[in-house]
């Protein structure tokens, strides 16, 4: 079956990566596994073959119908459904387990699945997902490093991610013409080990991220922040005036949105 550009379909074709982002789920023979975009089925084989129940959210139609056929007689359940629009929690619920999901991620959405699995945690486990190695390099990048941001910290907030493996566009058809790097990502949110609300914090990340090239001083003063209050938190969290936020980790990040709300 052909790919459809406009549906972002890369289809992986690399077997060895296939089995290689199943293995890096962990132990899945007791557990469900949420997977999104199966696509022609490579990754569910090898989850079919490991896993005590599959969800295999495929948006296409035909890619849908063609997954029921070849998988009708494994613990596959094919929902042809737009992921962003899957409940995660109801699934959850189902099994009455957190799940674990895997996937190669269409690059249009990316950001956008990921958002919805961030929202998602409370019903999910763990995630291996393949994203375009830029994306990945962003979401696992630490403070005074080029790609650290506040998509970041979004991501890195809902627990740790860890790089495993690159791919080159030759294990697609069609080949991409960029690198996919995949990722697992643990759901082990951090709000309340650093003591903030989870809304107000993420806020905040995006206010002082939203001139990147600008101290935290100036983000804060175009938030709405005084001066004088914003160098009284800065200080009290040992952060110098002139620093911008993209070289402060996350813990002092938080440390300075809790003086900021003392004050």
């Amino acid at each position: 079956m052909r790919a459809k550009p406009k549906l972002g379909q890369n289809f992986l074709v690399d077997g060895q990566a296939a089995q290689r982002i199943v293995a890096a789920l962990g132990e899945i023979a007791g557990r469900t596994v949420v997977e999104i975009g199966p696509g022609q089925g490579a990754i569910t084989e090898s989850l079919a073959a490991r896993a005590k129940h599959v969800v295999a959210v495929e948006l296409d139609r035909e890619l849908a119908a063609s997954l029921r056929g070849r998988f009708k007689a494994a613990r596959v359940t094919v929902v042809e459904q737009d992921v962003l629009r899957f409940d995660f929690a109801a699934a959850a619920a189902e099994f009455g387990e957190r799940l674990r999901v895997a996937g190669n991620l269409p690059y249009a959405i990316t950001s956008s699945i990921l958002l919805k699995l961030a929202a998602s945690h409370a019903a999910l486990d763990l995630a291996v997902l393949m994203v375009q190695r830029e994306v990945a390099e962003r979401i696992t990048a630490t403070a005074g490093t080029r790609d650290y941001g506040s998509f970041s910290i979004a991501m890195q907030m809902y627990g740790p991610i860890e790089q495993l493996f690159t791919l080159p566009p030759s294990a697609f058809s069609p080949p991409p013409k960029v690198y996919s790097t995949v990722f697992r990502w643990r759901f082990a949110p951090r709000f309340a080990e650093l003591g903030v609300e989870e809304a107000g914090f993420l806020r905040f990340v995006r206010q002082i991220f939203a001139q990147k090239r600008k101290t935290l001083v100036n983000n804060l003063r175009a938030a709405g922040v005084a001066t004088d209050a914003a160098a009284a938190a800065l200080a009290a969290a040992g952060i110098d005036q002139q620093t911008r936020a993209e070289a402060v980790p996350i813990e002092g990040l938080a440390m300075l949105w809790c003086e900021l709300e003392e004050r």
